[in-house]
């Protein structure tokens, strides 16, 4: 794994030692920052909320192109460990910007409600965890104030199976597949506002 584009591109970063953690695949993540670039025209100055962070190796992209805040959430003590070095190894190049790393469930972190909304939520839970437990995770993002009216929540699913459907307040922008992963753009329902 490496950092693909943006300050630190090129750096390697640490993998994972066993496969409890699933690290987004480079493929999908070049994917998922060419869709946030066009929508967002670079991510300079963004809110990235990277959620389920595994290796941090998103949250760590996210840094490196820019974003001006990350906050990363992983449960997993090893996984945690490796997300905060690869983080705080992009940081150095970028110390301006604000990071915040938890070990804590998603569900505990998201309890709170959100000062200001993220510009971006990447969401790449494990595959054993269903479409329902995720969407409840989507609705307390909503109903917590961690969207804008100009948020884009990205959600990495395996691309086996029937598709994912966004609960009521959010709807699909677009979906790709990569591989084993599909990737699902989603957003406000803005005829719902």
């Amino acid at each position: 794994m490496r950092i693909i584009s943006g300050v630190a591109k090129g750096r390697g970063l640490i993998s994972p030692p066993d496969e409890r953690v699933r690290p987004t695949s480079d493929r999908a993540r070049e994917a998922l920052f060419s869709s946030l670039d066009s929508e967002f025209a670079g991510l300079e100055g963004i809110r990235f909320l990277d959620l389920f962070a595994g290796s941090g190796a998103v949250a760590a992209e996210a840094l490196s192109r820019g974003a001006a805040f990350i906050s990363a959430i992983e449960i997993d003590r090893t996984a945690y460990q490796i997300a905060r070095e690869n983080i705080e190894m992009v940081h150095q190049y970028i110390p301006s910007s604000a990071i915040e790393i938890h070990q804590s469930s998603v569900e505990n972190s998201l309890i709170s409600k959100s000062d200001k909304p993220f510009d971006v939520i990447f969401l790449d839970p494990p595959y054993s965890l269903n479409d329902e437990n995720v969407s409840e995770i989507l609705t307390t993002l909503l109903k917590n104030h961690y969207l804008g009216e100009s948020s884009l929540i990205a959600l990495e699913r395996q691309s086996r199976g029937r598709g994912f459907t966004w609960p009521p307040g959010l709807v699909e922008v677009k979906s790709k597949r990569y591989g084993h992963a599909k990737l699902y753009f989603g957003e406000l329902d803005r005829v719902k506002l």
